[in-house]
């Protein structure tokens, strides 16, 4: 097939949460715009976020609060976040008839609990705005000359613009189409690349029992790290065991704590399963279950106490003989129980890769851009947007809402 030119003010190369968010804002503004999505459909990865029900940020009040979250980095988003806020992204879907609710940890769902719901919203926009949507369209090059962007090759046509914009996201999911390619293109022409990682990543460990538990889920529990034997983090709320490890909202937030160390140090980790309860509180619970069940055998005492799933492991790990009674159990062995429930030891041998993260720490250099329009200080027609700049933050929306507030940013800018 022949190629063909295709002009327009802003080509954006990626059509997730950053790509679609900055189309809007620059179509909005008047500008022609066109949208290169390599997947058959829009949004693949925002489909599948929080199990499909996509959290789509976090209602966090205290707008420095919500910056702190994202760590060192996030001052990087001051100007993004000021510019559209979380109140404005929920303003912005309820304006369009998107309802939204508000669940534990301050998260912000669909009222429908439909991640589809978000992608229909950006899809009715895009047909009364001037943007022009290309997916099964796979980007061959991009071409580079005197600091500038000049076209962008694919199959099927060489496209060209006034401006560009890189929102290709990172390396996590990678079966949804984020493969890197857009940190390639970054640093082919000239920006520094800090080295991608998984980030919000389920841990592996090295104990045989923890296949015995996979699928058990915790609530309220409080996870703890340790390096070179002293306390790195610590997170409270729900967990979840896997096959070959732990994941759920407060390890995937402690994932990349985690992963910074392993590079030079063993990494252990306690759960309290009872952090309510201080050692002297939880011995006299465990004194008041055994006297309630003198008679009856020690596994069979603890069911008030632990989910059923847990019991074996536990018995297996405190040492105490199966065919005692609780009456028999002695105050050492109940010190040992305590421990064993306030500080429940687990070694981390690894994390999970790309494939299981959720989002990916590491990418373009923030140094690189600047914060005030997303516009490449390198080359000046080129802005870059959402998971492909080196930041990321928590569970809980905040991922998603720094893809929305840098492309919004960057579609603004590159229609001014």
């Amino acid at each position: 097939m022949a190629k063909n030119n295709y002009d327009s003010d802003l080509a954006i190369i990626g059509g997730g949460p950053a790509g679609l968010m900055a189309a809007f804002a620059a179509g909005q503004a008047g500008k022609k715009v066109v949208i290169i999505e390599k997947n058959k459909q829009l949004g693949r990865k925002l489909l599948i976020t929080g199990k499909g029900r996509c959290n789509i940020t976090n209602a966090e009040p205290d707008l420095k609060k919500f910056i702190a979250s994202y760590g060192p980095n996030g001052k990087f988003l001051y100007r993004a976040l000021n510019n559209f806020s979380n109140q404005d992204l929920i303003a912005f879907f309820d304006k369009e008839g998107l309802k939204t609710k508000v669940e534990r940890g301050d998260r912000v769902f669909p009222a429908d609990d439909l991640s589809y719901s978000v992608l229909k919203v950006f899809l009715k926009l895009f047909k009364k705005l001037p943007i022009e949507i290309l997916t099964d369209t796979a980007v061959k090059k991009i071409v580079f000359k005197d600091y500038r962007v000049l076209k962008i090759v694919t199959d099927e046509k060489d496209i060209t613009a006034k401006n560009y914009l890189l929102a290709t996201g990172g390396l996590a999911y990678p079966a949804t189409g984020s493969t890197g390619e857009g940190l390639s293109w970054a640093k082919l022409c000239g920006h520094n690349l800090i080295k991608p990682q998984p980030a919000l990543v389920p841990l592996i460990c090295a104990e045989r029992f923890i296949k015995d538990l996979e699928g058990l889920s915790l609530k309220n529990v409080t996870v703890t790290i340790y390096a070179n034997n002293k306390k790195q983090a610590e997170r409270f709320g729900e967990a979840l065991f896997t096959k070959d490890g732990l994941s759920g909202p407060i390890i995937l937030d402690l994932s990349q704590t985690v992963g910074q160390f392993l590079k030079s140090s063993p990494i252990d980790l306690k759960i309290d399963f009872k952090p309510a309860l201080s050692f002297l509180e939880l011995d006299q619970r465990l004194q008041k279950d055994f006297s309630l069940n003198k008679n009856k055998l020690v596994k069979n005492s603890l069911d008030e106490l632990l989910p059923k799933k847990l019991i074996p492991v536990m018995l297996k790990l405190w040492g105490v003989t199966l065919g005692n009674k609780a009456n028999a159990v002695t105050k050492d062995q109940r010190n040992k129980l305590a421990h064993l429930l306030k500080e429940f030891p687990l070694t981390v041998t690894s994390t999970e890769g790309f494939d299981k993260a959720i989002v990916t720490a590491g990418g373009v250099d923030l140094k690189d851009i600047d914060p005030n329009t997303m516009r490449s200080k390198i080359i000046p027609n080129l802005y870059l947007a959402g998971e492909i700049l080196d930041l990321n933050g928590p569970t809980g929306g905040y991922n998603l809402q720094a893809a929305f507030s840098t492309g919004y940013l960057a579609g603004l800018s590159a229609a001014k």
